[in-house]
C-alpha cells in the first residue's frame, strides 16, 4: 500500500507550513515563561553564590564556603532563595520574550538569506538571531536583575556598613525595594545598569543559542532531525549552550551585578567602562571570574531544564493547535 501524498509531501518538505506567525510567536512565549520558571527553581541557591562573590570577593573562601554560611546565617528562604520573586518575574519575562524574539529573528534571519526555512538554519545563523533577540529581553531584564542582585547583596552591604538601616533592612523584601526606588529614583532607577545588561546579554545569547544548536547538530543521530533527539540530550545541549554563555561573557557580568549593587540611591551609578578599569586596577583581571566556579555548576542542570521545559511546551502546544485546527 502506497502512503498517502501528504505524507510524502511532509518527509520531503514539500508540504507548505499552515501554522501562522501568530501562533507561533504564542507557543514561543509560552515555551519561554515555563524554561524560565523551571530553571529558577533549580538554579537559584547557586545564583545567589554568584552574586555575593561576584559582589563581595574577599568576604569568602570559595563557592562552598559562601553556600554554607549564608545557609546557617539566613536560611534557604532568605538566604539562599533570597530573590527568588524578582527571580522569577526576571527568568520568565527574559526567557518569554527572549523566546519570543528569538523565534521572530530566526524569520528576519532566513528573510534575508532568501526565503530559507527556519528549521534548515545552521548554528551560525541560529547564534545571529539569538544575539539579535537579546536586545529586545535585556528591557524586561535589567529590572528585576537590578531588584534580585541588591537583595542578595544586601547583608555584606550592610555588614560593611554601605546600607542605611543595616540589617533591619533585609526584612524589605522584593515589592518594598521595588517601589523605595520608584519612590526615590523614579522609573529610570530600575534601569541601572541597562547598558552592562547590554553587554552581558548580546555577545552571551549568540553562544548561547549557538552552543545549543551546535551541539544538536551533534547529537542528532542518523535518520532523525534536531527535534527527536530526546530529553537527555536536549539537557546536555542546554548545559552545554549555558556554559558557553557564562565562560565567554561573565566579566561583563561581574561588572553589572556590581554596577546593580553599587547604584544605590543620591550617588552616581558607575558607568560599565568606569567600573571594569577599576577592578583591573584595584583587584587585576582574576576577580573579574570570581564566582565562575558555582556559574558554571549551576547552569549546566538550570540551562538544561530551560531547554527541555521549552522545546517540550513547544511540542505539545504544536500538537494542540494541529489538534484543534485539524491539520494533524
Amino acid at each position: 500500500m502506497e502512503p498517502p501524498i501528504t505524507l510524502i509531501e511532509a518527509e520531503s518538505g514539500i508540504l507548505e507550513k499552515t501554522r501562522s506567525n501568530a501562533v507561533d510567536a504564542v507557543i514561543d512565549f509560552a515555551g519561554g515563561t515555563m524554561g524560565g520558571i523551571t530553571t529558577v527553581y533549580v538554579g537559584q541557591p547557586l545564583d545567589t553564590v554568584k552574586v555575593k562573590m561576584q559582589t563581595f570577593p574577599t568576604l569568602y573562601r570559595g563557592g562552598f564556603h559562601c553556600f554554607m554560611e549564608t545557609f546557617k546565617k539566613d536560611g534557604l528562604a532568605r538566604g539562599l532563595y533570597a530573590g527568588t520573586v524578582p527571580s522569577l518575574a526576571a527568568n520568565i519575562s527574559e526567557n518569554a520574550v527572549l523566546f519570543l524574539f528569538y523565534g521572530l529573528c530566526q524569520k528576519v534571519v532566513a528573510s534575508v538569506l532568501g526565503g530559507k526555512d527556519v528549521q534548515k538554519m545552521n548554528p551560525l545563523e541560529n547564534a545571529v538571531s539569538g544575539g539579535m533577540a537579546a536586545f529586545f529581553s535585556s528591557f524586561t531584564l535589567c529590572p528585576t536583575e537590578l531588584v534580585k542582585c541588591r537583595l542578595q547583596a544586601m547583608r555584606e552591604m550592610a555588614t560593611k556598613g554601605q546600607l542605611e538601616g543595616g540589617l533591619e533592612r533585609l526584612k524589605i523584601g522584593p515589592w518594598g525595594l521595588t517601589r523605595e526606588i520608584l519612590h526615590q529614583e523614579g522609573v529610570r532607577g530600575l534601569f541601572k545598569g541597562l547598558t552592562a545588561t547590554f553587554m552581558r546579554e548580546m555577545p552571551g545569547y549568540f553562544f548561547f543559542f549557538g552552543g545549543y544548536e551546535v551541539s544538536r547538530h551533534f547529537l542528532t543521530p542518523e535518520g532523525k532531525n534536531k527535534d527527536e533527539i530526546g530529553p537527555l540530550r536536549t539537557i546536555i545541549c542546554g548545559g552545554v549552550g549555558g556554559v558557553s554563555l557564562w565562560v565567554l561573557i561573565f566579566p561583563a557580568d561581574v561588572v553589572k551585578s556590581r554596577v546593580q549593587v553599587q547604584s544605590v540611591a543620591g550617588v552616581k551609578p558607575p558607568t560599565f567602562r568606569e567600573m571594569f578599569m577599576k577592578i583591573l586596577r584595584q583587584e587585576g583581571v582574576k576577580k573579574l571570574y570570581t564566582g565562575l566556579g558555582p556559574t558554571v555548576v549551576r547552569t549546566f542542570p538550570a540551562t538544561g531544564a530551560l531547554f527541555l521545559a521549552y522545546e517540550t511546551t513547544k511540542k505539545y502546544l504544536g500538537q494542540l493547535h494541529s489538534y484543534i485546527t485539524g491539520d494533524s
